[in-house]
């Protein structure tokens, strides 16, 4: 079987970019100048090409006709802007980075297992603050999926999400529900749940695709390798990247055969079930990739083992700095809050939604501090960037953005460097080129 994937692999923040020839990915503010077309048979990359956007229509137009036919569609697919969502009073934009906060009424998931079990108004008490910390959607579970989990009856998980769900309804949120499970799901979109999100991609349950279908709400298709009784097992990969891409264009397509309009369907690479971090960071790093599949993306690291191998050995409720850092850097070292369309995690990152007094632990208050003390050692007199450019990357023409200038890329448009940068690390973690030692490159 031969197989072709068109994966950005330069991203910007502008389209002017490589002579004004970028493109601008899933409508959000994240563009991309360079592309690398693979061709893939029987799982081994076969030709692998580099071309800047203004010569991939070319390349694609050269190769075989059914290869071309797939390219071309991945092609559109990586300029296409995504309908808002609509969830009851609330509608979901997917131009820009949203936050989904997890509420779990389990008695053992990894985070908050036992916290909201069978107490509805320490539920809803952590859903509102959540909601008046940013959260955008409120994902209600009754099941942990994490590793060796036990297994849920079905009849237990509707007593566990339904009167959350319902409580939440009335107070006109957005709410997901996350099961695997048809009776559960009917039972949640009946409560006033408005987004399904399933963690078997609609395999666990033949019956989920037909509700889903005949409910017309948006679903959540996330990536497992496993079945019912373990989705975190059989984790074998030829290429992780281009398995899951697979894997998830033959959900997409299972799901639109099914009746799911294609505008309702959403997808989520499935970090941590059944990865190793190896695979979890291949994945990260390629996600500009998987909208060629043209769908919006929900990203989840959340507090999972990953972000504690990468924050020594951290345990699930001290991930929490190592998330916030690690997805800062996301942000805008691979264009994440740009690109995606609902998100796990903040700014492009978190499982769960950060309270002030996290934000100032974290140092998330502080920042813009940092970058004005950053900014006054080097004795800079910042120049806005002409209306008409800033105004087309940005929207806001008051909106200060990362220059092109060959002077220090900390700086905003047009300043000139006077002196020299603090030690790293600062928050676009970056050394001036009047230093010795060349610039890292802006990672935030």
């Amino acid at each position: 079987m031969t197989t072709v994937y068109l994966r950005p692999i330069a991203l910007t923040d502008s389209r002017q970019a490589d002579d004004g020839e970028a493109v601008r990915l899933a409508g959000g503010l994240a563009c991309a100048s360079r592309f690398a077309l693979l061709v893939r048979q029987d799982g081994r990359i076969v030709s692998r090409q580099v071309f800047g956007a203004g010569d991939v229509p070319a390349a694609i137009a050269g190769l075989p006709d059914a290869l071309a036919a797939e390219a071309s569609a991945q092609w559109t697919n990586l300029r296409k802007s995504h309908a808002p969502i609509g969830c009851g009073e609330r509608v979901l934009r997917l131009d820009q980075p949203l936050v989904m906060g997890i509420l779990n009424v389990t008695p053992d998931s990894f985070s908050d297992g036992g916290q909201f079990l069978d107490k509805p108004e320490a539920a809803l008490d952590h859903a509102a603050a959540m909601l008046a910390a940013g959260a955008a959607v409120i994902d209600v579970g009754g099941e942990s999926t994490r590793p060796n989990a036990a297994a849920v009856w079905e009849g237990d998980e509707i007593k566990r999400v339904v009167p959350v769900i319902e409580r939440l309804a009335a107070t006109g949120a957005a709410i997901s529900i996350d099961s695997r499970r048809s009776s559960v799901i009917a039972a949640a979109l009946a409560a006033g749940a408005h987004i399904v999100n399933d963690v078997s991609a609609l395999r666990h349950d033949p019956r989920s695709l037909e509700i889903v279908a005949a409910s017309g709400a948006p679903v959540v298709l996330m990536h497992a390798p496993g079945g019912a009784d373990d989705l975190h097992a059989d984790g074998h990969y030829r290429d992780v990247v281009l398995d899951v891409f697979d894997d998830l264009r033959a959900r997409r397509d299972a799901a639109l055969a099914a009746g799911i309009a294609r505008d309702k369907i959403l997808l989520d690479p499935g970090i941590g079930f059944g990865k190793t971090l190896a695979d979890n960071l291949a994945l990260i790093n390629a996600l500009p990739l998987f909208h060629a599949l043209g769908q919006p993306i929900l990203f989840a690291a959340s507090r999972k083992r990953m972000i504690g191998a990468l924050s020594n050995e951290a345990p699930a409720h001290q991930r929490l700095g190592g998330q916030v850092e690690h997805h800062i850097g996301l942000h805008g070292g691979h264009g994440v809050g740009q690109m995606l369309g609902i998100a796990h995690v903040t700014g492009g990152g978190l499982h769960a939604v950060l309270q002030p007094r996290q934000m100032e632990q974290a140092g998330i208050g502080r920042r813009r501090q940092r970058i004005a003390a950053d900014l006054g050692a080097h004795q800079v007199q910042p120049k806005r960037q002409p209306a008409s450019l800033e105004a087309g990357v940005t929207g806001d023409e008051n909106a200060l953005v990362a220059p092109k200038v060959s002077h220090c890329s900390l700086l905003p448009w047009g300043a000139q460097c006077a002196g020299r940068l603090p030690a790293p690390p600062h928050p676009w973690q970056t050394r001036c080129p009047c230093q010795a030692g060349a610039r890292t490159g802006r990672t935030s």
